[in-house]
């Protein structure tokens, strides 16, 4: 080996008889050409919700585990209301499986409500949402879904979907307001953030992040790299394409919502061609997480809808 190099540097030629040092050299240095360089696959995971839905009977995060794996997933995102257990033996279990079955965490979803006019309120809600911090600190998990919460005044999240994610504020109160009550809480959240390395992703999951535009305000008040976007696309249900393309420069994961059989509450026909054209305009590199909605069983819903998105996304 040391011969070669000291050759080399002395300026003469390693080829083999026959063949000029000129052709040897133009043949090394020949670039590949763009077609040999293949595109990176996508990284698509699934939500453990998908094979839950909130129904009564809960499913086990770990069974989720074990059905993203088989049926070719990348990485699974974690719902919180669905775990069974938080001590650090069911943490840890949970992110062993997810090795053992060659599979990222990649997300953690979770729910808080800071749109509250009560300041005990929100500050439990800041509480709850530095505790989930430190849970997928714990599962090795880098992004967590962050909501604004929702003014309540629908009674019931049916009522919320049956009219658009639209409700009313408080007797009293406003959402201009309440922008700021959001904006402070979530700047508590931020420094912990930072210290585990867990970026908080804001989702449009109705309430003052129902539109792109309240997103934004959110995110751009605060500044921080540890505050980005988590792009629902099934909860902009007004130009929907438009709005994405609005918050897409600050998206680091994707709720890939599909509808087969028919939605839990309303089903939409969303080009996801389209979607992964906005996101390639902005070099999204983030992982891409099933939501499946549809009334269908899982065990065909969701493989049929992993099928749409590789080949929307690749």
């Amino acid at each position: 080996m040391e011969q070669a190099v000291v050759t080399a540097a002395a300026g003469f030629s390693l080829a083999a008889p026959g063949k000029s040092k000129g052709a040897e050299v133009e043949k090394e240095a020949t670039p590949k050409s763009a077609a040999a360089v293949q595109k990176p696959r996508a990284r698509i995971g699934v939500s453990t919700y998908s094979f839950w839905h909130f129904r009564k009977e809960r499913v086990e995060v770990a069974a989720c585990i074990d059905k993203a794996a088989a049926m070719g997933f990348d990485g699974v995102e974690i719902l919180h209301r669905q775990m069974s257990g938080e001590s650090d033996a069911d943490l840890q279990a949970l992110k062993h499986r997810a090795f053992i079955n060659g599979l990222d965490l990649m997300g953690f979803s979770v729910h808080q409500g800071f749109l509250s006019p009560d300041p005990a309120v929100r500050q439990k809600n800041v509480a709850h949402t530095l505790h989930c911090i430190e849970l997928a600190y714990k599962m090795g998990i880098p992004t967590m879904r962050l909501n604004t919460g929702t003014w309540g005044t629908s009674k019931s999240f049916d009522a919320l979907m049956a009219n658009k994610g639209i409700e009313p504020p408080l007797p009293g109160h406003t959402d201009e307001e309440a922008f700021g009550w959001v904006i402070e809480a979530i700047e508590k959240c931020l420094p912990r953030a930072e210290e585990c390395g867990v970026c908080l992703a804001l989702e449009n999951h109705w309430g003052l992040a129902r539109t792109a535009k309240g997103m934004l305000r959110i995110v751009n008040a605060l500044q921080s790299p540890w505050l980005k976007v988590l792009l629902d696309t099934g909860n902009f249900l007004e130009n929907m394409y438009e709005q994405m393309e609005m918050v897409a420069p600050h998206v680091v994961m994707v709720h890939a919502k599909t509808y087969f059989g028919g939605g839990e509450w309303y089903s939409l026909d969303i080009d996801y061609e389209r979607v992964a054209k906005i996101l390639r305009g902005v070099n999204f590199k983030g992982y891409i997480s099933l939501e499946f909605e549809g009334k269908e069983d899982a065990a065909t819903g969701v493989p049929k809808s992993l099928a749409v998105l590789r080949k929307a996304f690749g």
